[in-house]
C-alpha cells in the first residue's frame, strides 16, 4: 500500500487537473464557433487557344501570320519556324538600335546618319504589327514555281498581302541556327540563304507591312553601303538594307558574339531582284535575276518569269525573290 501524498503534492495535482480542464473547454468552444475547413479541390481547366500560327515568342508579343490550307504539315512547320526566326532577327535589330542608337558602327554602316525611328518602326511592324491577312500559301496559284530558281513570290496586284512559297524554299533555305556556318559571310553570301531573312524581304513587299514605302532602292551589299552614304533617307526603307543589317547584327550579337561573320565582298554579290510585269500596260520590268540560279541560267530565268507572269494574269503584278 502506497503512502498518501503530502498536502503540497495534492495541491500541485489539483492545479494541473484544473488547467487541463480549462484548456479542453476552450478548444471545444473554438471548434464549435469555427466553420469546418475542408481541403480545397484543385481543378485544371484546359482553355482552347487560337487557331492562329504559334511562335516561340509569347502571344502578347507577336500576332500569328496566317498560313493557307494548301501548305501541308511539313511546310507549315517550316514556315512557322522561319517566321519565328524572322521575328527573332527583327527583335535583335531593334534591341541593338535601342542600346546603341546611331552610335553603332553597324547602324551607320547601313543607314548613315539617318535617325533611328524609321528603322525601328519597320522592324516593330514585323514584331508587333497587325498581320491579319498577310497570308503565306503553297499552292502555286499563279503558276510561277515551276521556273528554275524560284523560291517564291509576292502576288502583287492579284493579292497584295499574299505570298507564295515554292517547294525550292523548303529544300534550300537554312535555319537561323546555321548563321555564320559553312563559310557564310554577310557581305558575300546570299540574302535568301537563311529562311528568316528571305521571309523578312517577302513581308516588306506586302502592302500591310511595307506600305509601298519599303522598297528596292539598292540591291547588292556594296550598293546598300553606298546608299547609306549617299541617301540615308532611302537606306532606312531599303528592303535589302534592312535584311543585311538584321543578319549582321544577329551574327555579331548572338551567333558569334563580338565576332560575327561580316566578311568581305565576293566576286558575285547577291541581293538582286526578279520582277515580272503584271500587264501589257506595265512600262517596265525589273529583270535582274537573284543569285539563287546560276549565272548561265540567269537571263533565261528572268525572261521566263516575265512571260509566265504575263500569261498568269493580265492585271497581276508578280514580284519574285527566288
Amino acid at each position: 500500500m502506497q503512502p498518501l501524498p503530502t498536502p503540497q503534492k495534492l495541491s500541485y495535482i489539483i492545479i494541473i487537473m484544473r488547467t487541463q480542464f480549462l484548456v479542453g473547454a476552450a478548444l471545444a468552444v473554438t471548434a464549435a464557433a469555427s466553420p469546418v475547413i475542408k481541403n480545397r479541390e484543385v481543378t485544371t481547366v484546359t482553355v482552347s487557344g487560337s487557331t492562329a500560327t504559334s511562335y516561340p515568342q509569347p502571344a502578347s508579343e507577336i500576332q500569328g501570320f496566317p498560313i493557307h490550307q494548301s501548305c501541308n504539315g511539313t511546310e507549315r512547320r517550316q514556315l512557322e519556324k522561319a517566321l519565328g526566326d524572322t521575328i527573332k532577327i527583327a527583335q535583335q535589330a531593334t534591341q541593338h538600335i535601342y542600346a546603341h542608337g546611331n552610335d553603332s558602327a553597324l547602324y551607320t554602316k547601313y543607314f548613315g546618319q539617318a535617325p533611328t525611328a524609321e528603322v525601328i518602326g519597320w522592324y516593330e511592324k514585323l514584331i508587333h504589327g497587325d498581320h491579319e491577312g498577310v497570308l503565306f500559301r503553297c499552292d502555286d496559284i499563279d503558276g510561277n514555281c515551276h521556273q528554275e530558281g524560284w523560291g517564291g513570290h509576292w502576288r502583287g496586284e492579284n493579292a497584295t498581302d499574299e505570298t507564295v512559297i515554292c517547294p525550292l524554299s523548303y529544300s534550300t533555305r537554312q535555319p537561323l541556327e546555321a548563321l555564320c556556318s559553312g563559310g557564310y559571310t554577310v557581305a558575300s553570301g546570299k540574302l535568301n540563304h537563311y529562311f528568316a531573312a528571305d521571309l523578312m524581304h517577302r513581308l516588306f513587299h506586302t502592302t500591310k507591312i511595307g506600305e509601298g514605302a519599303a522598297e528596292h532602292y539598292a540591291d547588292s551589299y556594296t550598293e546598300c553601303l553606298e546608299l547609306a552614304e549617299e541617301n540615308p533617307a532611302e537606306a532606312v526603307r531599303n528592303t535589302h538594307t534592312l535584311q543585311y543589317f538584321a543578319l549582321d547584327v544577329y551574327a555579331m550579337d548572338v551567333a558569334l558574339p563580338g565576332e560575327g561573320c561580316t566578311g568581305a565582298v565576293g566576286e558575285e554579290e547577291v541581293g538582286s531582284h526578279v520582277a515580272a510585269p503584271a500587264s501589257s500596260a506595265a512600262s517596265s520590268a525589273v529583270s535582274s535575276a537573284d543569285a539563287s540560279t546560276t549565272a548561265a541560267a540567269t537571263s533565261t530565268s528572268a525572261q521566263a518569269a516575265s512571260q509566265t507572269a504575263s500569261k498568269t494574269s493580265s492585271a497581276a503584278a508578280v514580284s519574285a525573290f527566288p
